[in-house]
């Protein structure tokens, strides 16, 4: 993701995300941590065509990682796309030498719980309340990587390091 795509994918996050949408500001700082030698963040965009059709963003912060976000547009749900998504963060995550990843879902969000659990990610907990303002519960889950190991796959992502 690059800054010129945070428009097109404003747009998708508040179709998405209408009560708990991120502002424009969240993805300019998220972005900002990006890129350089001392980048802790890993945003990634899905086109086709030359429409963004999904998005998603790690964090890391020593051996943790946490899944920001992951986002697909409704006509291309199903497709494998938040999949290939998902596999490109977790790639991050091996670049970043994270042995643990972390994410919040929506309780509500059955499509996403069952798409992490297909990568061998556990629930481990709630936070209650945490989608504001719908007061909507969060699972809390989690990914214990082994040493040197990834997901794999293909895909049509483009990610923060690409010199566009």
């Amino acid at each position: 993701m690059r800054w010129w795509d945070i428009d097109p994918v404003l747009e998708l996050e508040k179709d998405l995300f209408p009560e708990d949408a991120w502002s424009r500001g969240m993805f300019w700082s998220e972005l900002a941590h990006s890129r350089g030698d001392e980048a802790t963040r890993r945003y990634l965009v899905a086109e086709d065509a030359d429409r963004i059709v999904g998005y998603a963003g790690l964090a890391s912060a020593g051996e943790l990682a946490d899944v920001q976000t992951i986002a697909v547009a409704r006509d291309q749900q199903g497709t494998g796309l938040g999949a290939r998504l998902l596999t490109e963060l977790l790639k991050a995550a091996t670049d970043f030498d994270c042995s643990e990843v972390m994410l919040e879902c929506r309780v509500d969000n059955v499509r996403a719980q069952k798409l992490y659990e297909r990568f061998g990610f556990e629930p481990i907990g709630f936070r209650r309340g945490y989608y504001q303002p719908g007061n909507v519960d969060a699972l809390v889950m989690r990914l214990t990587t082994e040493s040197g190991g990834t997901a794999t796959g293909s895909s049509s992502v483009r990610e923060t390091e690409t010199n566009d």
